[in-house]
C-alpha cells in the first residue's frame, strides 16, 4: 500500500484549499447571517444564496463532482474528475472542515450516494430524467430508508410496502430522518421498502425512484439534531400514502434493494469519514489557537499539561483515522466495496468517535464559548455525534467486525453482511 498522493491529487488539494481560503471560510458568517434573516422573514427553508453563488464559482473552476468514482462516471457518461476513492479522500477531508462546504462542490450527502446509485443501477431513462440534473446541481435528492416504527439498523425490518398494481407500484409507509427532504430543491427520493414479504430475508426489499411532487407524499415535520434543524437541508418525518409511480421507476429489479443498499452505503460511509477527519483537523487547529491565546492561573492554557496531553492525543487519533480511511479507500479501489466491507465498517466506527472526542476537547479549551455558536464547535459536535448512528450505528458495525474476526478462527466460516442503516 502506497498512500503517497498522486501529482493529480496534490494539484487538486492545492486548488480546493485555495478555494476554501478565498471563498468558504470568509463566508461562514455570511451564511449564518443569511439563515437568520430568512428565519426572521419566515423563509427558513430557503436555499442560501451565499452557497448558490459559490457553486457557480466552483463549477467554473472545475471543482465540481469530484466525488464521482471512475466506474460511476463511466456508467453515467459524465467524466467528472476521474478520481479513485483514495485520490478523493484528501479532497473530501479539506471540504469537511466546514460542514456545508461539500455542497458548494456538488459533493454532499445524500446526493453523492444517490447519484452513484442511479449511475450504477438506473435505466437509461432514469439517468436521463434524474442523474443529469443532479450532476449539474439543478436539483437535490433524498434517500428514504429509515423508519420510526422498526429497528432500522436491521434493514430487513423496513416495513414500507411497495406493491405492484398493473403498470404502477403503490407505496405506503412512514419514514423519518430523511435528510434533505425539507429542502425545496429536493426533487426525487430513492425509496426502500418491502415488495415481497414472503421472499427470502435479503430478497424482500426493493428500491424505487419517487418524484418529490408525487401525489400522496406528506412531510410531517423537520427533526432537530441536538437542537439544530440543519435548515435549509433538514431531516424530516414523512409519509408515503398510496403514492403511485410507473413500474419503470424500479431500480435494478424487485427484491434487489438490499444489494443496492450495500453498493450505495459503502462509498457513503467512507465519504462521511473523510469529511469527519477534516472537521477534527479544524477543531484541533482551533483548540491550539485558543489554548495559546488564553491565560489561566498565570500561564497560557496551552502550557497546562492536561491541554498538551489532549493536543498530542488528538494528533495521534486523527492520523490513525486518516490512515485507516486511506487503507479502506485503497482496498475499495483495488478489490471492490464487498472485499473492503470490513475496513469500511472499522473506519465507520473509528472516525465519528475520534471526531467527537477531538471536538469535545476543543470545546473544553474554548470554555463557555465552546458551547455556543460564536464558534463552529457545538454544531460540529452535533454533526459528528449524529454520524455514530447514520449509515449504521456503532454497535452493528462492531458486531460485524467481531464476527468477521471470529470467523477467521472458526471451523465453519460464515459470510456476515454489513449493516445498511441510514438516515
Amino acid at each position: 500500500m502506497d498512500f503517497e498522493y498522486s501529482e493529480k491529487t496534490k494539484a487538486l488539494q492545492a486548488r480546493v484549499s485555495a478555494f476554501m481560503d478565498e471563498h468558504i471560510y470568509p463566508n461562514e458568517a455570511a451564511c449564518t447571517a443569511e439563515l437568520a434573516a430568512n428565519t426572521a422573514a419566515g423563509k427558513r427553508w430557503t436555499p442560501l444564496q451565499t452557497i448558490e453563488k459559490l457553486k457557480v464559482k466552483a463549477k467554473a473552476d472545475g471543482l465540481w463532482n469530484l466525488f464521482l468514482p471512475v466506474d460511476s462516471a463511466s456508467a453515467s457518461g459524465y467524466e467528472g474528475a476521474g478520481l479513485t476513492n483514495q485520490e478523493y479522500a484528501p479532497l473530501a477531508e479539506i471540504m469537511g472542515r466546514v460542514p456545508w462546504a461539500s455542497e458548494v462542490f456538488n459533493c454532499s450527502a445524500p446526493d453523492t450516494g444517490n447519484m452513484e446509485t442511479i449511475a450504477r443501477y438506473g435505466s437509461e431513462q432514469i439517468k436521463a430524467r434524474w442523474l443529469k440534473p443532479l450532476l449539474e446541481g439543478e436539483i437535490r435528492s433524498a434517500f428514504a430508508m429509515t423508519e420510526p416504527d422498526v429497528a432500522s439498523s436491521d434493514a430487513t425490518n423496513v416495513s414500507t410496502r411497495i406493491e405492484r398494481e398493473g403498470d404502477e407500484y403503490v407505496i405506503n409507509g412512514r419514514k423519518w430522518w430523511i435528510s434533505g427532504a425539507a429542502d425545496p430543491r429536493c426533487a426525487v427520493f430513492i425509496t426502500m421498502g418491502k415488495s415481497n414479504p414472503d421472499a427470502p430475508r435479503h430478497s424482500q426489499q426493493s428500491m424505487i425512484i419517487v418524484p418529490a411532487d408525487a401525489k400522496g407524499i406528506r412531510i410531517v415535520r423537520p427533526l432537530n439534531v441536538m437542537g439544530y434543524d440543519d435548515a435549509p437541508h433538514g431531516h424530516v418525518e414523512m409519509f408515503f400514502e398510496n403514492v403511485r409511480v410507473p413500474v419503470d421507476n424500479m431500480l435494478l429489479g424487485e427484491g434487489r434493494g438490499f444489494e443496492i443498499a450495500q453498493g450505495r452505503l459503502g462509498p457513503g460511509r467512507i465519504h462521511h469519514c473523510m469529511r469527519l477527519i477534516g472537521l477534527a483537523e479544524r477543531a484541533l487547529e482551533l483548540m491550539c489557537k485558543r489554548a495559546s491565546s488564553r491565560v489561566a492561573f498565570g500561564k497560557t492554557v496551552a502550557s497546562q499539561t492536561v491541554t498538551q496531553e489532549r493536543i498530542a492525543e488528538a494528533r495521534c487519533k486523527i492520523d490513525m483515522a486518516r490512515l485507516l480511511t486511506l487503507k479502506a479507500a485503497w482496498l475499495m479501489d483495488v478489490a471492490g466495496n464487498k472485499v473492503a466491507k470490513n475496513e469500511i465498517a472499522m473506519i465507520k466506527v473509528v472516525a465519528p468517535s475520534m471526531a467527537c472526542q477531538v471536538i469535545d476537547w476543543a470545546m473544553q479549551v474554548h470554555g463557555g464559548g465552546g458551547m455556543c455558536d460564536d464558534f463552529p464547535l457545538a454544531f460540529a459536535y452535533a454533526h459528528a455525534r449524529t454520524l455514530r448512528f447514520a449509515d449504521g450505528p456503532d454497535e452493528v458495525h462492531r458486531n460485524a467486525i467481531a464476527k468477521w474476526e471470529l470467523g477467521r478462527y472458526a471451523v465453519d466460516k460464515v459470510d456476515i453482511e454489513p449493516p445498511v442503516t441510514r438516515f
